[in-house]
């Protein structure tokens, strides 16, 4: 999409107008004048309105063009653009109020200062053709400047500060410093430009350290010979931070060529560690990873692109026969990878305790839900925090028999089945560990239930999906001899049923959520009052509607 003419001409004039705050401030600072102060501040009014009506059109661009996401990126860019030339031209007329401060300009250096600015004027320079081109090379060429001045701004400091120590009246060398910072903090202005480009060129947001991650990445592509010829396509935002996208195009054929996901090194690094300890478990189960980059705090990882479907789409799309086929190739990868990796430790999951520390976020969304203690004639209603305390007391010494390697988030979007290969995938893998198998049962069944899709077909889909998937669970605990099965999968459910509810805002889905995690509560505290009652989940009412 071409700039519009509107677009295109207001930004070349504020473009024009910041490199002349720029050349005003030099002048200011080699030969001192009068009225460069005050022509500085009569043009704060033009710079605010070339900056507004910047901002307009695109808005009006926006909401009139067609839903294109690389479109909306190109207004986002320009707005952003805009918006940094004008603290550019700010920070020129900050930079002459501090010179107004000093009293000796003997003690400065004019030639120091005078680099600095240039600097930026070459920034600036590189802006349109940049834009025009969407060239990220240029683009992080202007992105440079930032470290320049980063630099030259210490340089100042430290030398400012040495002599600050020698000075009867320090208030100059104290104006010089703020003065360093000042220009300096016009490259923060440059770098977000620069990364405005980046993301216009790449259709969504990227920043200098995410490009450069990604740059490292595509070259472990063997299909992909050119950079700018990769399609990236957002798949998912994950709840950790990290964002997933598909690649795509560059090469011949078409398709999809892996898998970008970036975030946090930590949460990275530790599913990359995950999906390796998979891959020594059961080779093909997890995705390979192509590439790992890391940058300061963030991270990268290129994953193979996995053909298939995810269990989602497959209970919301697929045809009965297709879900039927998935759900018996999972339970078969189910019951191989708890036998292979089965411990005969004994493991807590913490259920409870699990809920304990994420219940104040559940608050946080809804805080209807944290009600007090309340009665209703001679019958005393506990509230839920009282629920709770009394059932993290029941969950004392409540262990499974034996540990398995879990997913660890093994939500129906988390599972890709292939019915070309007829193979399962296991996906985001970063919270795998050995642990009670029930936590992923409860996690597979909630994902299911919290689907916000209210068909009435869909829904009886999702019911029979989590009534036969608790079957296997169950037939899997009978035959290892797990007593307690049915007991900690009502912890588990209790878990991830009050847990998910704040990722959800519909409030008839999230009070439902929370009266099931609730009556299961209470289900099971009597249960420990009669010693020859035999608990088992009342799955059918659980799951219905």
């Amino acid at each position: 999409m071409p700039l519009p003419k509107s677009i295109r001409e207001n930004l070349h004039f504020l473009l024009a107008e910041t490199a002349s705050h720029l050349t005003l401030l030099k002048a200011y600072l080699t030969l001192p004048s009068a009225s460069v102060p005050s022509r500085l501040l009569d043009r704060q009014g033009y710079v605010e309105n070339l900056k507004l009506s910047i901002h307009n059109h695109c808005l009006r661009e926006m909401a009139s063009c067609d839903d294109q996401d690389a479109d909306h990126q190109l207004m986002r860019t320009v707005e952003a653009i805009a918006s940094n030339l004008e603290r550019v031209a700010e920070l020129c007329r900050e930079a002459v109020l501090q010179c107004l401060h000093l009293r000796d300009r003997a003690s400065l250096k004019v030639k120091d200062y005078l680099l600095m600015i240039d600097r930026v004027s070459d920034g600036l320079a590189m802006i349109e053709p940049a834009l025009t081109a969407k060239d990220t090379r240029q683009a992080l060429k202007i992105g440079r400047v930032e470290r320049y001045l980063d630099e030259a701004y210490q340089r100042q400091l430290r030398r400012n500060a040495r002599l600050l120590k020698k000075e009867k009246r320090p208030g100059d060398r104290i104006s010089l410093i703020m003065l360093a910072h000042t220009i300096e903090q016009m490259g923060d202005a440059l770098l977000r430009i620069s990364e405005a480009i980046i993301s216009a060129s790449m259709g969504q947001h990227f920043n200098t350290d995410r490009y450069h991650a990604f740059a490292a990445s595509i070259t472990e592509l063997k299909a992909v010979n050119d950079i700018g010829k990769v399609q990236v396509e957002p798949i998912a935002q994950t709840k950790s931070g990290s964002a997933i996208n598909a690649l795509s195009g560059g090469g011949r054929g078409g398709g999809y060529h892996g898998i970008f996901k970036d975030g946090r090194k930590r949460k990275l690094k530790e599913e990359k560690q995950r999906v390796d300890d998979w891959h020594e478990i059961i080779p093909g189960l997890a995705p390979k990873i192509l590439a790992y980059q890391k940058r300061g705090d963030s991270a990268a990882l290129l994953i193979e692109h996995l053909a298939g479907q995810t269990f989602e789409q497959i209970l919301l799309n697929g045809s009965d026969r297709l879900l039927q086929e998935g759900l018996n190739h999972l339970t078969d990868t189910l019951t191989r990878v708890w036998l292979e990796t089965r411990s005969k430790k004994p493991v807590s999951a913490g259920y409870m305790k699990q809920l304990a520390k994420r219940v104040g976020d559940v608050y946080t969304i809804h805080p209807e839900f944290k009600q007090p203690a309340c009665r209703i004639g001679l019958t005393r209603l506990p509230s839920f925090d009282q629920l709770l305390e009394a059932m993290q007391a029941f969950e004392t010494g409540v262990k499974a028999p034996f540990a398995v390697y879990i997913h660890g988030d093994f939500n129906v979007d988390n599972i890709i089945y292939d019915p070309e290969q007829q193979r399962i995938n296991f996906i985001d893998l970063h919270r795998s560990r050995y642990m009670d198998y029930l936590q992923d049962v409860s996690v597979f069944l909630v994902s299911n239930y919290r689907l916000q899709v209210f068909d009435p077909r869909v829904r009886q889909r999702i019911m029979a999906l989590c009534r036969a998937f608790y079957r296997f669970a169950r037939a899997f605990a009978r035959k290892m001899g797990d007593e307690t099965f049915e007991i900690r999968l009502a912890m588990g459910l209790i878990r991830s049923f009050a847990t998910s509810t704040r990722f959800i805002l519909d409030k008839s889905l999230s009070r439902s959520m929370l009266y099931r995690a609730t009556y299961l509560m209470e289900r099971l505290l009597e249960s420990e009052a009669k010693p020859k009652h035999r608990f088992q989940v009342p799955i059918k009412e659980i799951f219905v509607g």
